[in-house]
């Protein structure tokens, strides 16, 4: 083979290493998302009732447990006090006390007498008989008094229904009602929770092996004076859209100052390890000895002669 025939070798050999090779693969561009309250709840009343006081705003902050609303609750407050005097109620259980220490005393100096042969047997079965009726009443009086506790428990559990509280710490997004209105099916108040924010973002299939529950991605919000944060990925579609070839993903962004409200449009990108696939390098060419190809754009080397 003529100096010709290698170079054309050589020059087909390069062309088709860079064929093979293709373009070096790129990190994806920031995918679209949106924030989102983390959770939204519609709080409603358990119980039917007129509202006798409204506690809070649309925008107020609220922590679990707080109350949002009271009922008017006449009748649950007398009931409570009633049972509450009957738990609290001593005599009863004092008098079956010293009744029973009473007919045990008796029984005492029966079987002593009876050992002295000084009273019957029959006034000794009698006593004793007496002393098992005083424990008894004793056992029921004790009884009693729980089952006094018991109702006083569940009247302040009635009493408890007549007040409206926050399921969890979150602001208050709407209020449907006012002091005065009666409340059955409808709800009172829409509690959002901002802390954590919810992100949802669509992924291509391709970044399916990669995202991951517990990895990192970069939010940007498009917010005013709003910096990237970090957002840790809490679920991952099991299932691929077929017609878009997508995903969806469920981020956790920590949102403990408050300031990003929910609503936002963002952007999301993979950090660390995971943003990008390896680029591939590019193609050794073959060393080729002292004839050199001037390929097209190239400003040295000497030119294949014509065939």
């Amino acid at each position: 083979m003529n100096w010709m025939g290698r170079s054309f070798l050589a020059a087909g050999m390069l062309l088709a290493q860079i064929a093979q090779a293709g373009p070096a693969i790129t990190s994806p561009q920031p995918l679209g998302c949106l924030i989102e309250p983390f959770s939204v709840s519609d709080l409603g009343s358990p119980v039917v009732g007129v509202i006798e006081q409204v506690l809070v705003e649309r925008g107020d902050r609220v922590r679990a447990g707080q109350p949002l609303a009271m009922l008017r609750a006449d009748v649950e407050k007398v009931s409570v006090n009633v049972a509450q005097g009957r738990a609290q109620a001593q005599g009863e259980l004092k008098a079956a006390e010293a009744n029973a220490e009473l007919a045990r005393q008796k029984l005492a100096r029966a079987v002593d007498l009876a050992r002295q042969e000084f009273i019957s047997p029959q006034a000794l079965e009698q006593a004793r008989a007496e002393s098992l009726v005083a424990e008894n009443r004793l056992v029921q009086a004790r009884e009693q008094r729980d089952i006094y506790q018991r109702e006083h428990e569940l009247a302040q559990a009635q009493l408890g229904l007549r007040t409206i509280r926050s399921p969890s710490n979150g602001v208050v997004a709407d209020r449907y009602m006012s002091a005065g209105e009666r409340v059955e099916e409808k709800p009172m108040f829409r509690i959002a929770v901002i802390d954590p924010l919810r992100v949802e973002v669509v992924l291509p299939a391709s970044l399916y092996p990669v995202v991951s529950r517990g990895i990192e991605m970069r939010i940007t919000p498009e917010f005013p004076g709003a910096q990237p944060r970090l957002a840790r990925v809490a679920l991952v579609d099991k299932v691929i859209e077929g017609a878009s070839n997508t995903f969806r993903a469920r981020l956790a962004l920590p949102n403990a100052d408050n300031k990003l409200p929910a609503g936002l449009r963002c952007k999301a990108e993979l950090v660390g390890p995971d943003a990008a696939a390896p680029k591939v390098a590019p193609p050794k060419v073959p060393a080729m000895g002292p004839t050199e190809i001037r390929m097209p754009g190239s400003a040295t080397g000497r030119a294949a002669p014509r065939l």
